[in-house]
């Protein structure tokens, strides 16, 4: 499974910012598949950070349920590609360190944001049980269909057109394209 996942928040940080994530799975020749996008829930506040690890979350969720539907238990090889930087070297690299630490990071603070890799985290492992998760970072021209879609469900929510569902990230808006 190719997955392409974005996040995105506007007035990143601050009162009143909103954020959004997005997965697209894609085949091998780069045909869309199947899309899914959520808000972020106002709190804790939005921000990039969050919103880009929300992305995998809700990746990783969806190849969860999606193998829960697929006969004989295959084998799952599963790519996430993101333009974050920091959210792929928190699944690749960085946590390591701190699941050894205590989820203490290399300044001795508490691991920001440690509520969603955790999540992450336990999804992957989830997902390990069954196959190889690899988290790859690309340029975000490389992304353009993740980052479309994150920027028309911010564009949406501002806009007032919410569609109202519970879904498996708690949040109260989810978006299909």
């Amino acid at each position: 499974m190719r997955i392409f996942v974005d996040g995105g928040c506007r007035h990143n940080g601050q009162l009143g910012s909103i954020g959004a994530c997005a997965a697209v799975f894609k085949s091998p020749d780069g045909t869309i598949l199947d899309s899914y996008g959520n808000c972020l829930p106002y709190d804790p506040r939005p921000t990039s950070q969050r919103a880009e690890l929300t992305a995998i979350i809700l990746a990783l969720q969806k190849v969860v349920d999606k193998d829960d539907t697929l006969p004989n238990n295959p084998w799952l090889d599963v790519k996430i590609y993101s333009d974050s930087y920091y959210a792929v070297s928190c699944m690749r690299e960085w946590i390591h360190n701190w699941r050894r630490n205590g989820w203490i990071n290399a300044a001795g603070n508490s691991v920001m944001n440690q509520d969603l890799i955790r999540w992450a985290d336990e999804l992957d492992d989830e997902i390990q049980k069954l196959g190889s998760v690899e988290y790859c970072w690309i340029p975000r021209e490389q992304n353009q269909h993740a980052d479309r879609f994150v920027n028309e469900i911010m564009d949406a929510h501002r806009q007032g057109q919410h569609f109202y569902g519970c879904d498996t990230l708690g949040c109260l808006t989810e978006y299909r394209s």
